[in-house]
């Protein structure tokens, strides 16, 4: 990835190859717009004029709504009042519902000023691929449904951003970040984008990723993918954003959009989630559906929100949590059993103030590590973010350690099981292409295009962990597949978080996000992690092992994670929220680059042409 924001390319790759496939499905790239080099436009000219006719058509028609319900002064006058708008870098759902009910701006407006926003840092951060062309004139619709009033629910009207490797049956690419999916069709959307959409939220557009969530590359880098290029950090110049959700974690941190989604295997909402400053929730694998997420493992994946607050996550969550035909795992949840009394837990209501007191909360010494240079700003935090649990009522229970910790460290179940998922479940998700540009039908294929397709950088971004896939020589039906995953169960059950959470009589353990993912990973288990800290000013700067991020630098952030049993999201949310507000991590650790232009803006330049 060049500095410039232009697709790199491997030593000797014919750049012309590249524009002539871009150009086959139609990716136009328009160099004097903001986001030149970025393919971020799936759309012809004459639907853009087409859009732009109706959604003009459409405004006429919302404006005339607006002005039957009060008089056009006194619109004029909510729209002049822009002390009263959020500033989007920390603006809540809560804000931004209660100035949509209040009519101060319009889902419009949002989706406006978002666009704005991402149209002034992409070129720097890289963290939007696509832009949903249709985002404006279903933020009208919205509009018009909310002044008939019909409001869908609390996300009616607010734009959200979705990872790259989500679906959508619209003119948004979903290509984990490769070129061998540019131009592929879906039969629908994902069932988690459906939702969002029956909730009444607007899909903004696409995130970049970490190419195929993390699971190409041994030598590429956080946040980097042969489509939307290398995704920075925005709280140090070069930040490693982690990953694989790096654009979701970035935009959500600066306020792109009301909220993200993310995407987890091990560690790919958690880890960009505390590195961007914001809160993720992992959810327990079966709980979000992923039918039409393009996968890594069916045992180990999962898809869930990522926000600026915890009440904000939980609202996202509401909205897409619970079971899917598409997706037998699903079926598992409690809650949405045939049972009678089973009822679908109220996230957003479990955020309380009080939810810390009483509760046993226990500290994973052995799986936080050792104190060094690097380590101790993170262990100051977490210390006096456990005496804010204390003061918020938890019964603090030191030393829970996992007793197989050592086991799991040395232990290789964990890449059997992805290696031998992998396969098996991309081709499952390859097969339901309804349109396949590159006729790639399995790991094989994916492999050969990405060997030698120039963009993709290979080899100098290697394909080593396909090649480990691949090289297993059998999938998740063999024996030795069976013996790896019952090993993860154990390290991770007995041996592991549930056994501590067992022994100890505990509602949670909490540690230091940087060393939550995995134990839970590999059980499918929740998490929640909340900002905790970020580095002081007198940091060393550390590159990454590829030497293109800082990875450790001044004002780079970290997060404290609340880890639980299967199931207990509604607990975990709880537990953040109480030591959230009562610690307000976030809004003391500032981007070193955030967008300019506000929703006063916007409104004002609206109201001036009333």
């Amino acid at each position: 990835m060049t500095g410039n924001g232009q697709q790199s390319q491997a030593a000797g790759a014919d750049s012309t190859d590249v524009h002539n496939y871009k150009k086959r499905h139609a990716v136009r790239k328009v160099d004097s717009h903001p986001l030149s080099g970025q393919p971020l436009r799936t759309f012809s000219l004459k639907r853009v004029i087409f859009i732009t006719v109706s959604t003009m058509v459409s405004m006429w028609f919302l404006a005339k709504v607006f002005v039957a319900f009060a008089p056009l002064t006194s619109v004029v006058a909510q729209y002049s009042n822009a002390s009263v708008l959020p500033e989007l870098l920390d603006a809540t759902a809560d804000e931004l519902i209660a100035g949509l009910e209040a009519g101060q701006f319009t889902s419009l407006d949002l989706v406006q000023v978002y666009v704005k926003r991402i149209l002034e840092v992409n070129s720097t951060l890289h963290m939007v691929t696509e832009i949903n062309p249709y985002a404006w004139s279903i933020a009208i619709k919205l509009d018009e449904e909310r002044a008939c009033g019909k409001v869908r629910g609390p996300l009616h009207g607010l734009p959200i951003l979705i990872k790259n490797n989500i679906a959508t049956a619209d003119e948004m690419n979903n290509t984990a970040g490769s070129f061998s999916l540019l131009g592929a069709k879906v039969p629908r959307d994902a069932t988690v984008a459906a939702k969002l959409r029956q909730a009444g939220a607007i899909l903004l557009g696409k995130t970049n990723l970490s190419q195929w969530a993390n699971y190409r590359s041994s030598n590429s880098s956080n946040g980097w993918s042969a489509y939307g290029g290398q995704t920075y950090g925005a709280y140090y110049p070069g930040q490693d954003p982690s990953g694989s959700s790096s654009g979701s974690g970035v935009s959500a941190s600066l306020g792109l959009a009301f909220g993200t989604l993310g995407t987890e295997t091990d560690g790919s909402i958690v880890s960009p989630s505390q590195l961007n400053n914001i809160v993720g929730i992992k959810p327990t694998v079966g709980l979000t559906s992923r039918s039409l997420v393009i996968p890594i493992s069916e045992h180990q994946d999962t898809v869930g929100p990522m926000a600026r607050t915890v009440k904000d996550a939980a609202y996202i969550l509401q909205a897409i949590a619970g079971p899917d035909q598409y997706d037998n795992y699903t079926s598992a949840i409690p809650w949405a059993s045939n049972s009678t009394n089973a009822t679908k837990p109220d996230y957003v209501a479990a955020c309380k103030l009080d939810a810390l007191a009483g509760k046993r909360i226990g500290i994973p010494r052995n799986a936080i590590g050792n104190r060094n240079i690097v380590s101790a700003p993170i262990f100051d935090a977490f210390d006096s973010a456990v005496a804010i649990l204390e003061e918020a009522g938890a019964i603090i229970v030191d030393n829970t350690n996992y007793t197989a910790y050592a086991q799991y460290l040395n232990s290789t179940a964990e890449d059997i099981v992805l290696g031998a998922d992998f396969g098996p479940n991309l081709a499952a998700y390859l097969a339901q292409l309804t349109y396949n540009p590159n006729d790639v039908t399995n790991l094989n294929e994916v492999r050969n295009f990405t060997q030698t397709f120039p963009a993709e950088e290979y080899p100098s971004r290697d394909t080593a962990v396909f090649d480990s896939a691949l090289a297993l020589n059998f999938t998740n039906t063999d024996p030795q597949f069976w013996a790896a995953y019952q090993e993860d169960l154990f390290l991770g059950g007995p041996g592991g978080i549930l056994g501590a959470l067992a022994t100890y009589d505990l509602d949670a353990v909490v540690l230091p996000t940087r060393t939550a993912s995995s134990i839970s990973a590999i059980i499918g288990a929740p998490i929640v992690t909340v900002p905790l800290g970020a580095y002081p000013a007198n940091t060393t700067v550390i590159p990454n092992a590829r030497g293109n991020l800082n990875a450790t630098a001044p004002n780079i952030p970290f997060g404290i994670a609340f880890a639980g049993k299967h199931w207990s999201e509604e607990s975990l949310i709880g537990f953040a929220y109480a030591y959230e507000q009562r610690s307000n991590v976030r809004q003391k650790v500032k981007p070193y680059i955030q967008p300019t232009i506000e929703l006063a803006d916007v409104v004002a330049k609206k109201a001036s042409k009333l």
